[in-house]
Protein backbone atom coordinates (compact mmCIF):
# COMPACT_ATOMS: atom_id res chain seq x y z
CA UNK A 1 0.00 0.00 0.00
CA UNK A 2 1.27 3.44 -0.91
CA UNK A 3 2.19 5.79 1.91
CA UNK A 4 0.06 8.93 2.11
CA UNK A 5 2.18 12.05 2.29
CA UNK A 6 1.72 15.82 2.69
CA UNK A 7 4.24 18.59 2.05
CA UNK A 8 3.53 21.98 3.60
CA UNK A 9 5.57 24.59 1.77
CA UNK A 10 6.02 22.50 -1.37
CA UNK A 11 7.50 25.25 -3.57
CA UNK A 12 10.35 26.11 -1.18
CA UNK A 13 13.79 24.50 -1.06
CA UNK A 14 12.82 21.71 1.38
CA UNK A 15 9.54 21.12 -0.44
CA UNK A 16 11.04 20.82 -3.91
CA UNK A 17 13.88 18.59 -2.65
CA UNK A 18 11.30 16.34 -0.97
CA UNK A 19 9.24 16.11 -4.16
CA UNK A 20 12.36 15.20 -6.16
CA UNK A 21 13.00 12.33 -3.74
CA UNK A 22 9.39 11.16 -3.81
CA UNK A 23 9.29 11.34 -7.62
CA UNK A 24 12.18 8.88 -7.85
CA UNK A 25 10.27 6.46 -5.60
CA UNK A 26 6.79 7.34 -6.88
CA UNK A 27 5.47 3.77 -6.61
CA UNK A 28 5.78 4.02 -2.83
CA UNK A 29 3.80 7.23 -2.26
CA UNK A 30 0.46 8.93 -2.80
CA UNK A 31 0.66 12.70 -2.44
CA UNK A 32 -2.44 13.77 -0.54
CA UNK A 33 -1.66 17.42 0.24
CA UNK A 34 0.66 20.10 -1.07
CA UNK A 35 0.60 23.71 0.08
CA UNK A 36 2.23 26.94 -1.07
CA UNK A 37 1.74 30.67 -0.95
CA UNK A 38 2.34 32.60 -4.15
CA UNK A 39 4.77 30.93 -6.56
CA UNK A 40 2.25 30.66 -9.41
CA UNK A 41 4.43 28.77 -11.90
CA UNK A 42 5.67 26.20 -9.39
CA UNK A 43 2.17 25.63 -8.00
CA UNK A 44 0.79 25.07 -11.50
CA UNK A 45 3.67 22.72 -12.33
CA UNK A 46 3.26 20.70 -9.12
CA UNK A 47 -0.50 20.26 -9.54
CA UNK A 48 -0.05 18.98 -13.10
CA UNK A 49 2.95 16.78 -12.34
CA UNK A 50 2.21 15.30 -8.92
CA UNK A 51 -1.62 15.36 -8.96
CA UNK A 52 -2.15 15.80 -5.20
CA UNK A 53 -5.62 15.20 -3.78
CA UNK A 54 -5.53 18.72 -2.29
CA UNK A 55 -3.47 21.81 -3.01
CA UNK A 56 -3.73 24.68 -0.52
CA UNK A 57 -2.85 28.06 -2.05
CA UNK A 58 -2.82 30.60 0.78
CA UNK A 59 -2.38 33.73 -1.34
CA UNK A 60 -5.90 34.64 -2.44
CA UNK A 61 -4.93 36.29 -5.75
CA UNK A 62 -2.80 33.33 -6.79
CA UNK A 63 -5.51 30.93 -5.62
CA UNK A 64 -8.07 32.61 -7.91
CA UNK A 65 -5.65 32.54 -10.85
CA UNK A 66 -4.93 28.84 -10.32
CA UNK A 67 -8.63 28.00 -9.98
CA UNK A 68 -9.37 29.85 -13.20
CA UNK A 69 -6.49 28.15 -15.04
CA UNK A 70 -7.34 24.62 -13.85
CA UNK A 71 -11.13 24.52 -13.94
CA UNK A 72 -11.54 20.78 -14.50
CA UNK A 73 -8.53 19.48 -12.61
CA UNK A 74 -8.99 16.49 -10.29
CA UNK A 75 -6.92 18.15 -7.56
CA UNK A 76 -9.14 20.00 -5.10
CA UNK A 77 -7.67 23.50 -4.89
CA UNK A 78 -8.47 25.42 -1.70
CA UNK A 79 -7.05 28.59 -0.15
CA UNK A 80 -7.11 27.88 3.57
CA UNK A 81 -5.97 25.09 5.86
CA UNK A 82 -9.34 25.44 7.61
CA UNK A 83 -11.07 24.20 4.45
CA UNK A 84 -9.12 20.95 4.55
CA UNK A 85 -10.92 18.02 6.14
CA UNK A 86 -9.86 14.40 6.39
CA UNK A 87 -12.84 12.32 7.41
CA UNK A 88 -11.11 9.02 8.11
CA UNK A 89 -7.60 9.47 6.78
CA UNK A 90 -4.38 9.47 8.78
CA UNK A 91 -1.36 10.55 6.81
CA UNK A 92 1.80 8.46 6.99
CA UNK A 93 4.21 11.38 6.59
CA UNK A 94 3.93 15.16 6.69
CA UNK A 95 6.88 17.36 5.78
CA UNK A 96 6.30 20.68 7.56
CA UNK A 97 8.39 23.29 5.75
CA UNK A 98 6.35 26.50 5.70
CA UNK A 99 8.80 29.26 6.71
CA UNK A 100 7.96 31.75 9.42
CA UNK A 101 5.54 31.79 12.35
CA UNK A 102 2.68 31.46 9.86
CA UNK A 103 3.67 27.80 9.56
CA UNK A 104 2.99 27.01 13.22
CA UNK A 105 -0.77 26.39 13.09
CA UNK A 106 -0.64 24.17 9.97
CA UNK A 107 2.18 22.21 11.62
CA UNK A 108 0.03 21.64 14.71
CA UNK A 109 -2.96 20.65 12.54
CA UNK A 110 -0.96 18.07 10.61
CA UNK A 111 0.74 16.75 13.74
CA UNK A 112 -2.74 15.62 14.79
CA UNK A 113 -3.37 13.64 11.61
CA UNK A 114 0.08 12.24 10.74
CA UNK A 115 1.94 9.15 11.90
CA UNK A 116 5.26 10.91 11.32
CA UNK A 117 6.02 14.62 10.95
CA UNK A 118 9.32 15.80 9.49
CA UNK A 119 9.83 19.24 10.94
CA UNK A 120 11.77 21.89 9.00
CA UNK A 121 10.17 25.09 10.31
CA UNK A 122 12.59 26.87 12.66
CA UNK A 123 10.02 29.38 13.86
CA UNK A 124 7.47 26.69 14.69
CA UNK A 125 10.04 24.92 16.86
CA UNK A 126 11.41 28.08 18.49
CA UNK A 127 8.02 29.62 19.25
CA UNK A 128 5.62 26.71 19.52
CA UNK A 129 7.56 23.58 20.45
CA UNK A 130 5.60 22.99 23.66
CA UNK A 131 2.32 22.88 21.70
CA UNK A 132 3.75 20.71 18.92
CA UNK A 133 5.26 18.23 21.37
CA UNK A 134 2.07 17.99 23.43
CA UNK A 135 0.04 17.44 20.25
CA UNK A 136 2.45 14.76 19.02
CA UNK A 137 2.33 12.84 22.30
CA UNK A 138 -1.47 13.01 22.40
CA UNK A 139 -1.78 11.70 18.83
CA UNK A 140 1.12 9.23 18.92
CA UNK A 141 2.95 11.14 16.17
CA UNK A 142 6.69 10.68 15.70
CA UNK A 143 8.64 13.92 15.19
CA UNK A 144 11.88 13.95 13.20
CA UNK A 145 13.77 17.25 12.81
CA UNK A 146 14.91 17.88 9.24
CA UNK A 147 17.52 20.59 9.67
CA UNK A 148 20.83 18.85 8.94
CA UNK A 149 22.28 19.71 12.37
CA UNK A 150 19.26 18.52 14.33
CA UNK A 151 18.78 15.43 12.20
CA UNK A 152 22.44 14.62 12.88
CA UNK A 153 21.98 15.04 16.63
CA UNK A 154 18.81 12.94 16.38
CA UNK A 155 20.79 10.08 14.81
CA UNK A 156 23.79 10.42 17.14
CA UNK A 157 21.89 10.41 20.44
CA UNK A 158 19.43 7.61 19.68
CA UNK A 159 19.24 5.29 22.70
CA UNK A 160 21.31 7.67 24.88
CA UNK A 161 20.20 9.62 27.94
CA UNK A 162 21.31 12.94 29.39
CA UNK A 163 23.56 11.19 31.92
CA UNK A 164 25.54 9.63 29.03
CA UNK A 165 26.32 12.90 27.26
CA UNK A 166 29.03 15.43 28.05
CA UNK A 167 28.74 17.96 25.20
CA UNK A 168 26.83 18.44 21.94
CA UNK A 169 28.37 20.59 19.20
CA UNK A 170 26.41 22.21 16.39
CA UNK A 171 28.71 23.04 13.49
CA UNK A 172 28.74 26.31 11.55
CA UNK A 173 30.47 26.96 8.24
CA UNK A 174 31.36 30.47 9.35
CA UNK A 175 29.54 31.91 6.35
CA UNK A 176 31.01 34.19 3.68
CA UNK A 177 32.96 36.41 6.10
CA UNK A 178 34.90 33.86 8.12
CA UNK A 179 38.21 35.27 6.89
CA UNK A 180 37.20 38.84 6.09
CA UNK A 181 39.19 41.57 7.86
CA UNK A 182 37.12 42.81 10.80
CA UNK A 183 37.54 46.45 9.84
CA UNK A 184 35.60 45.73 6.64
CA UNK A 185 32.47 44.42 8.36
CA UNK A 186 30.85 47.85 8.57
CA UNK A 187 30.84 48.07 4.75
CA UNK A 188 29.34 44.64 4.01
CA UNK A 189 26.63 44.79 1.34
CA UNK A 190 23.52 42.56 1.26
CA UNK A 191 24.67 41.04 -2.05
CA UNK A 192 27.92 39.93 -0.38
CA UNK A 193 26.16 38.49 2.67
CA UNK A 194 23.88 36.42 0.45
CA UNK A 195 26.79 34.47 -1.07
CA UNK A 196 27.06 31.41 1.16
CA UNK A 197 30.21 29.36 0.45
CA UNK A 198 28.58 25.93 0.84
CA UNK A 199 24.76 25.97 0.81
CA UNK A 200 22.16 27.35 -1.58
CA UNK A 201 19.61 29.00 0.68
CA UNK A 202 16.96 31.70 0.86
CA UNK A 203 17.81 35.31 1.66
CA UNK A 204 16.84 35.29 5.34
CA UNK A 205 18.80 32.17 6.30
CA UNK A 206 21.79 33.32 4.22
CA UNK A 207 22.04 36.51 6.28
CA UNK A 208 21.56 34.47 9.46
CA UNK A 209 24.50 32.34 8.37
CA UNK A 210 26.65 35.41 7.79
CA UNK A 211 25.94 36.78 11.29
CA UNK A 212 25.93 33.28 12.87
CA UNK A 213 22.38 33.92 14.08
CA UNK A 214 21.34 30.73 12.31
CA UNK A 215 23.42 28.79 14.84
CA UNK A 216 21.92 30.71 17.76
CA UNK A 217 18.47 29.76 16.46
CA UNK A 218 19.57 26.16 15.88
CA UNK A 219 20.90 26.02 19.42
CA UNK A 220 17.47 27.16 20.68
CA UNK A 221 15.84 24.46 18.54
CA UNK A 222 18.17 21.77 19.85
CA UNK A 223 17.51 22.78 23.45
CA UNK A 224 13.79 22.38 22.81
CA UNK A 225 13.78 19.23 20.69
CA UNK A 226 16.15 17.11 22.77
CA UNK A 227 15.60 16.44 26.43
CA UNK A 228 19.15 17.22 27.55
CA UNK A 229 20.73 19.79 29.85
CA UNK A 230 20.61 23.11 27.99
CA UNK A 231 24.20 23.94 28.98
CA UNK A 232 25.57 20.97 27.04
CA UNK A 233 25.07 22.63 23.63
CA UNK A 234 27.91 24.49 21.93
CA UNK A 235 28.73 26.01 18.53
CA UNK A 236 31.93 25.24 16.64
CA UNK A 237 33.14 26.58 13.28
CA UNK A 238 33.66 23.88 10.63
CA UNK A 239 34.39 25.52 7.24
CA UNK A 240 33.97 22.35 5.16
CA UNK A 241 30.29 21.89 6.20
CA UNK A 242 30.69 18.11 6.07
CA UNK A 243 30.27 17.33 9.77
CA UNK A 244 26.87 18.53 10.95
CA UNK A 245 26.94 17.63 14.62
CA UNK A 246 29.36 16.19 17.18
CA UNK A 247 28.44 14.45 20.41
CA UNK A 248 31.01 13.90 23.14
CA UNK A 249 30.01 11.13 25.54
CA UNK A 250 31.06 10.74 29.15
CA UNK A 251 32.66 7.37 28.38
CA UNK A 252 35.40 9.18 26.44
CA UNK A 253 34.00 8.45 22.97
CA UNK A 254 33.12 11.25 20.55
CA UNK A 255 30.82 10.62 17.60
CA UNK A 256 30.24 12.86 14.63
CA UNK A 257 27.89 12.70 11.67
CA UNK A 258 29.43 13.42 8.27
CA UNK A 259 27.66 13.92 4.96
CA UNK A 260 27.92 16.19 1.94
CA UNK A 261 26.14 19.56 2.27
CA UNK A 262 22.93 18.41 0.61
CA UNK A 263 19.47 18.39 2.19
CA UNK A 264 18.63 15.31 0.11
CA UNK A 265 20.45 13.20 2.70
CA UNK A 266 18.59 14.16 5.91
CA UNK A 267 15.24 14.40 4.08
CA UNK A 268 15.58 11.00 2.40
CA UNK A 269 16.83 9.35 5.60
CA UNK A 270 13.86 10.78 7.49
CA UNK A 271 11.33 9.71 4.84
CA UNK A 272 12.70 6.17 4.50
CA UNK A 273 13.84 5.70 8.12
CA UNK A 274 17.40 5.32 6.77
CA UNK A 275 16.37 2.20 4.82
CA UNK A 276 17.52 3.14 1.29
CA UNK A 277 20.64 3.66 -0.84
CA UNK A 278 21.61 7.29 -1.42
CA UNK A 279 22.99 6.58 -4.91
CA UNK A 280 19.42 5.86 -6.05
CA UNK A 281 18.52 9.47 -5.23
CA UNK A 282 21.68 11.57 -5.44
CA UNK A 283 25.10 11.54 -7.06
CA UNK A 284 27.24 11.93 -3.96
CA UNK A 285 30.33 14.11 -4.33
CA UNK A 286 31.99 12.69 -1.24
CA UNK A 287 32.28 8.92 -1.17
CA UNK A 288 33.93 7.17 1.78
CA UNK A 289 37.21 7.08 -0.15
CA UNK A 290 37.20 10.85 -0.60
CA UNK A 291 36.87 12.12 2.96
CA UNK A 292 38.43 15.57 3.13
CA UNK A 293 40.53 17.27 5.76
CA UNK A 294 38.26 18.47 8.56
CA UNK A 295 38.91 21.67 10.51
CA UNK A 296 37.17 22.83 13.67
CA UNK A 297 37.65 26.33 15.06
CA UNK A 298 36.48 28.24 18.09
CA UNK A 299 33.90 30.94 17.41
CA UNK A 300 35.48 34.40 17.36
CA UNK A 301 33.14 36.61 19.43
CA UNK A 302 34.55 39.79 17.91
CA UNK A 303 33.77 38.50 14.43
CA UNK A 304 30.38 37.10 15.43
CA UNK A 305 29.16 39.34 18.31
CA UNK A 306 25.62 38.01 17.97
CA UNK A 307 26.59 34.85 19.86
CA UNK A 308 26.92 36.95 23.02
CA UNK A 309 23.16 36.54 23.21
CA UNK A 310 23.46 32.80 23.98
CA UNK A 311 23.60 33.20 27.82
CA UNK A 312 20.29 35.09 27.61
CA UNK A 313 18.41 32.45 25.60
CA UNK A 314 16.94 30.81 28.67
CA UNK A 315 16.67 33.96 30.76
CA UNK A 316 12.88 33.85 30.47
CA UNK A 317 10.42 31.41 28.93
CA UNK A 318 9.57 33.51 25.88
CA UNK A 319 12.94 35.16 25.21
CA UNK A 320 13.47 32.94 22.10
CA UNK A 321 10.20 34.19 20.55
CA UNK A 322 11.36 37.79 21.00
CA UNK A 323 14.82 37.11 19.56
CA UNK A 324 13.34 35.33 16.55
CA UNK A 325 10.88 38.12 15.69
CA UNK A 326 13.35 40.98 16.19
CA UNK A 327 15.97 39.22 14.06
CA UNK A 328 13.51 38.88 11.17
CA UNK A 329 12.82 42.63 11.16
CA UNK A 330 16.52 43.47 11.36
CA UNK A 331 17.39 41.22 8.44
CA UNK A 332 14.64 42.80 6.36
CA UNK A 333 16.06 46.26 7.15
CA UNK A 334 19.59 45.14 6.28
CA UNK A 335 18.46 43.66 2.96
CA UNK A 336 16.78 46.98 2.17
CA UNK A 337 20.03 48.74 3.16
CA UNK A 338 18.32 50.66 5.97
CA UNK A 339 20.84 49.43 8.56
CA UNK A 340 24.43 48.16 8.37
CA UNK A 341 25.52 44.55 8.78
CA UNK A 342 27.13 45.38 12.14
CA UNK A 343 23.88 46.96 13.36
CA UNK A 344 21.96 43.66 13.32
CA UNK A 345 23.48 42.45 16.60
CA UNK A 346 23.55 45.96 18.09
CA UNK A 347 19.80 46.51 17.69
CA UNK A 348 18.96 42.97 18.78
CA UNK A 349 20.48 43.67 22.19
CA UNK A 350 18.60 46.97 22.44
CA UNK A 351 15.26 45.15 22.51
CA UNK A 352 16.46 42.98 25.40
CA UNK A 353 17.09 46.21 27.33
CA UNK A 354 13.64 47.66 26.61
CA UNK A 355 11.61 48.60 29.69
CA UNK A 356 8.80 46.18 28.69
CA UNK A 357 11.05 43.29 27.67
CA UNK A 358 10.64 41.25 30.85
CA UNK A 359 6.86 41.76 30.88
CA UNK A 360 6.59 39.89 27.57
CA UNK A 361 9.54 37.52 28.00
CA UNK A 362 8.02 35.93 31.12
CA UNK A 363 4.66 35.25 29.45
CA UNK A 364 3.55 31.66 29.00
CA UNK A 365 4.35 30.44 25.48
CA UNK A 366 2.20 27.33 25.69
CA UNK A 367 -0.78 28.84 23.90
CA UNK A 368 -1.05 30.39 20.44
CA UNK A 369 -2.63 33.65 21.61
CA UNK A 370 0.37 34.49 23.80
CA UNK A 371 2.87 33.44 21.13
CA UNK A 372 1.32 35.82 18.60
CA UNK A 373 1.08 38.60 21.20
CA UNK A 374 4.77 38.29 22.14
CA UNK A 375 5.78 38.11 18.48
CA UNK A 376 3.81 41.27 17.66
CA UNK A 377 5.20 43.21 20.63
CA UNK A 378 8.73 42.27 19.54
CA UNK A 379 8.17 43.48 15.99
CA UNK A 380 6.50 46.71 17.09
CA UNK A 381 9.28 47.42 19.59
CA UNK A 382 12.19 46.96 17.19
CA UNK A 383 10.42 49.00 14.51
CA UNK A 384 9.96 51.83 17.00
CA UNK A 385 13.64 51.64 17.99
CA UNK A 386 14.64 51.75 14.32
CA UNK A 387 12.40 54.75 13.68
CA UNK A 388 14.18 56.67 16.44
CA UNK A 389 17.72 55.79 15.35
Amino acid sequence: MKKKIAILGSTGSIGTTSLNIIEKKSKLFKIEVLSANKNYNKILHQIKKFKPSFFIVTNNDIYLKIKKKLKNNKTKIINSFKQLSFSNKRLDITIAAIPGLIGLEPTIKFTKISKKILLANKEAIICGWDIIKKTAIKNNTKIIPLDSEHFSIFKLVENYKDKDIDKIYITASGGPFLNLAKNKFKNIKPSEALKHPKWRMGKKISIDSATLMNKVLELIEAQKIFNFDKNKYHIVIHPQSLVHAIVKFKNGITKLLYHEPSMTIPIANAIFDSNFKINTLSKSKNSSSEIEDLNFLKVDIKRFPIIKIIPKLNQYQSTPIIINAVNEILIDHFLKRKISFNSISKYLFKVLKDKNYKKYAIKNSKNLKNIYMIDQWSRDTILEILRKK
